[in-house]
């Protein structure tokens, strides 16, 4: 049986960067690494918002990307 082993978790801030030529959204991220692997959602949330506060873009989305290993 396979395990997968949590390794590296980052938390990704998508910003709203106003409108290209054609109209269409533009958005710029910010990515902050070697997040605590058990941190939780609310806790991750209430960083981004903290961060949010301090932007003059408007924060578009939050995410969390985790990277583990596959063991046999």
């Amino acid at each position: 049986m396979a395990d997968i082993l949590l390794k590296g978790s980052s938390l990704r801030l998508v910003f709203n960067n106003g409108v290209d030529d054609n109209g269409k959204p533009v958005f710029k991220t910010k990515t902050f690494n070697n997040i605590r692997l058990e941190a939780t959602p609310e806790e991750m949330l209430k960083v981004a918002q903290a961060i949010d506060s301090l932007s003059q873009k408007d924060l578009f989305n939050v995410e969390r990307n985790d990277s583990s290993d596959v063991k046999a």
